[in-house]
């Protein structure tokens, strides 16, 4: 059956088309007409080995502002879909991943509780046709969407490109940690009771 969340939103600014299969290969389809951003959406499938079917018609005659944020609420929407009840599931999950110049940490809690740390400041303004200021506002938009604690930092890094890329993954890897099951996890990984 597996973990799988399908999440159509239609606003006056975009109308996304999501598909996330938690425990899927690492395929992904993506089109969201700015073409970095693909390529991220894309990394962070394959890498985290999540199916991602990912479609958006966006206002980019105006910018990618609120094509890149709306894309990270309806990921967001679609993780917590996904995971379910959080029974059986790590819960927290970390990786430091280098791409070349780059070194990103990113630590993740499925807590339910939303919170974004983003410690990173990139050399330039855009990378092709992404603005590098979304990439904090998407992982914003995650974090409340999904309600986790995600926490980024770019160690070291000096091409734009590698550091954006280091991070996506980097998520990728600390998200597929975290929403793995441990048989030894009878319920929730929580004194509560709950998450």
């Amino acid at each position: 059956m597996g973990r799988i969340a399908t999440i159509n939103r239609t606003t006056k600014e975009t109308d996304i088309h999501m598909v996330l299969n938690l425990d899927g290969e690492g395929s992904a389809s993506v089109e969201t007409g700015i073409g970095f951003f693909d390529h991220m959406l894309d990394g962070f499938a394959r890498h985290g080995f999540f199916d991602l079917d990912v479609r958006i018609a966006g206002d980019l005659h105006v910018d990618g502002h609120h094509t890149v944020e709306d894309a990270g609420i309806v990921l967001g929407t679609a993780i917590g879909e996904a995971v379910g009840d959080k029974k059986g599931i790590r819960r927290y999950g970390y990786f430091i991943l280098p791409m070349d110049d780059a070194l990103a940490l990113c630590a993740v809690d499925l807590c339910g509780r939303p919170y974004l740390q983003f410690d990173c400041s990139f050399p330039n303004e855009m990378v092709g046709g992404l603005d590098t200021s979304l990439v904090r506002e998407f992982f914003y938009a995650v974090s409340y969407s999904a309600a986790m604690n995600i926490h980024i930092k770019m160690i070291s890094g000096e091409n734009s490109h590698h550091m954006i890329e280091a991070i996506f993954k980097a998520f990728a890897k600390a998200l597929d940690e975290a929403v793995s099951v441990d048989r030894r996890i009878r319920d929730v990984l929580s004194t509560k009771g709950s998450l």
